[in-house]
């Protein structure tokens, strides 16, 4: 079984995050990236899937130079080649650009499943599933807490607010994971030297054949037109209960519209 995980270098979350000033998208020169959390689960379950039916996992990214370092923790873990299509024209690309860079990328390789993260920490739009299935033409099972292959059907539990669904689908497909599905394994020593040997090929647009004047900033389907910062922490109200305290704390409560 071929599998491709789909994986992005992102600001972390536990880090201020913030946006250039200078065209609004991410600042991510200057911040601590790491590969989106999320991913590593969609890995994990690629990783067993190969244990179980043999294949090879290739993992895709699409960024800048700086993610080759989301490239070689997705190694490490136990990925056996990568893809990084990296282009100056992509910076500023929207989900829907970036889907069509990240389909053309699929185009140029085969395999029977496709696993990616549920969303991003960055972005949050939880829509680059779809996209993939309508621009590829294959069936997309999303959210899924729980994955099982058998022959060439492909199926999975979607995690919702009451309890799951369980959905079917004929491979070739597309996965999105939630961090419900399993725990990440820890890149070892021998893996993170492994890493070092594994193949790494890198695509411009166009190598995938893709006009530069249709992905990026300019051409957008989405912009940031303006932001300003978080505001700086007011101080507190103080409530002394003099007989009327709750009175008092129902009053502030409703002036802020909590109640």
């Amino acid at each position: 079984m071929n599998i491709v995980v789909l994986v992005k270098q992102v600001p972390d979350s536990g880090t201020e995050r913030r946006l250039d000033p200078q065209d609004f998208t991410v600042a991510r020169a200057t911040a601590d990236n790491v590969i989106n959390e999320i991913d590593e689960y969609a890995l994990e379950e690629a990783l067993t899937l190969r244990e179980t039916h043999g294949g090879e996992v290739t993992v895709l990214t699409v960024g800048p130079d700086s993610a080759k370092d989301a490239i070689r923790k997705a190694l490490s873990m136990g990925a056996d080649r990568a893809v990084h299509v990296s282009d100056p024209a992509i910076h500023g690309a929207c989900a829907v650009q970036t889907s069509a860079v990240i389909a053309a990328a699929l185009g140029q390789l085969e395999f029977d499943l496709v696993l990616c993260g549920a969303e991003s920490t960055d972005g949050q739009v939880s829509v680059m599933p779809a996209l993939l299935s309508e621009r590829l033409d294959i069936p997309q099972l999303s959210g899924a807490r729980k994955l099982t292959v058998e022959g060439s059907t492909a199926t999975v539990e979607r995690q919702t607010d009451g309890g799951y669904w369980q959905l079917q689908a004929q491979l070739p497909a597309i996965v999105s994971t939630w961090d419900t599905i399993n725990e990440p394994r820890y890149p070892s020593f021998k893996g993170i030297m492994a890493a070092k040997k594994k193949p790494v090929e890198t695509k411009s647009l166009a190598d995938l054949g893709i006009d530069p004047g249709t992905v990026g900033l300019g051409s957008a389907t989405s912009q940031v037109l303006d932001f300003a910062g978080r505001p700086p922490k007011g101080e507190g109200v103080k409530v002394t209960d003099e007989g009327d305290g709750a009175d008092k704390l129902v009053g502030y409560l409703a002036s802020q519209k909590i109640v």
